[in-house]
């Protein structure tokens, strides 16, 4: 039975992937007058924001940002909450788990993500962007985590009882490497993709079914 339960946002509770994917090709197209196909763009799907614009090339990456956010607002009404989402927390919650979060996202994006907002009182610890110096798929904020659950409980946290729930390998080397067992939120069911996921799930149902184990 696991004790700590962390999920990651985009991709597992919230599904951006198209908001992402379409906001970052008009970005590229409108700042390098570049042609993103989907795949390409969803590569940086768990990526720092703040880096994707150095990654693709691009000198400034602050302004690069500042482009990809407006965009990134522009296309949310095609984000949605994952069906069974909210129930995955609540099952874990009523497991006595605590809940924790590990994400890409910077604190106040976060915190004002109105299809977020009305879950946020499940978790315990939320480890944004700016938590550490070091990003996915570092473990570095896994261990942060950690460090922050042991500083609250008075306890030290085994990472043989966290379990990360994500959805690409930059979650599964972040958790991996802190010696974290990984579940795969493959709600999409395109498969374990390469990735040696100590757990995968394709419905809500299968991640509160391991809760009861």
């Amino acid at each position: 039975m696991y004790k700590h339960f962390i999920f990651d946002i985009d991709g597992t509770l919230i599904d951006t992937e198209m908001t992402l994917v379409r906001s970052l090709q008009k970005t590229v197209k409108d700042l390098m007058d570049k042609d993103m196909s989907h795949e390409e763009a969803y590569y940086y799907f768990g990526v720092p924001s703040i880096k994707v614009g150095g990654l693709l090339g691009y000198q400034d990456e602050r302004h690069f940002l500042e482009y990809w956010e407006n965009e990134f607002m522009n296309h949310m009404h095609l984000m949605q909450v994952f069906e069974g989402a909210e129930s995955i927390l609540a099952a874990a919650k009523a497991a006595g788990c605590k809940i924790g979060c590990v994400t890409s996202r910077n604190r106040l994006e976060f915190e004002r993500d109105p299809f977020l907002q009305p879950m946020l009182h499940y978790f315990d610890i939320a480890i944004c962007a700016e938590d550490t110096t070091l990003h996915k798929p570092n473990p570095e904020p896994m261990l942060e985590y950690m460090r922050r659950a042991a500083e609250a409980t008075g306890e030290p946290v085994d990472a043989s009882e966290c379990l990360f729930l994500g959805d690409t390998e930059h979650d599964y080397r972040c958790g991996h490497g802190a010696g974290c067992a990984f579940a795969l939120a493959d709600w999409r069911n395109r498969g374990l993709q390469g990735i040696p996921a100590d757990h995968r799930f394709t419905n809500a149902s299968e991640a509160i079914a391991l809760l009861s184990e």
